[in-house]
């Protein structure tokens, strides 16, 4: 029984992750702390982005509560902290490796799924200010864009 709590733990701490990356998108990242993610959307020289900071901001829960959890044994903190880290880690693969190439590891998406998530992020870095974004989800975007890709793959084997 404990073993489907901390798995539920796990998964509901991985999906909340992903209201907290929009939340954190659209309002604290372009919003009071733009001056670390317009880096992200005006490209500037170098490798390394101010941007990549907030790869920190969100580690440091992550290890904290893995951390606190295992202090006394194992408890509900280090299966919620290794959600946020299995998030961390998605967010990574599907932003970094998968979107803008950073690591070439990964060059086509065939799927509709992975078509359509890169388009909806090519729609939010067509905007290079503060305002006027949109899509800042990061694996759920709206579902028009799924339906795009879907149609486009039609059309391409038709």
């Amino acid at each position: 029984m404990q073993a489907i709590i901390y798995s539920a733990i796990f998964v509901a701490t991985f999906l909340f992750m992903e209201f907290m990356a929009w939340f954190t998108h659209k309002y604290v990242m372009h919003g009071f702390l733009w001056i670390w993610h317009r880096d992200h959307h005006q490209k500037e020289p170098g490798f390394f982005e101010r941007n990549d900071l907030f790869f920190v901001i969100y580690a440091l829960p992550s290890m904290l509560l893995i951390f606190f959890g295992s202090l006394n044994g194992i408890d509900w903190r280090f299966f919620a902290g290794f959600g946020i880290m299995a998030y961390g880690f998605t967010y990574f693969m599907v932003h970094d490796v998968f979107i803008h190439q950073r690591f070439k590891w990964f060059r086509k998406a065939n799927s509709t799924y992975f078509k359509g998530l890169r388009k909806a992020h090519n729609v939010h870095h067509k905007y290079r200010e503060k305002e006027g974004g949109e899509c800042f989800g990061m694996l759920w975007v709206p579902i028009k864009y799924f339906r795009e890709s879907a149609r486009k793959s039609k059309v391409k084997t038709a």
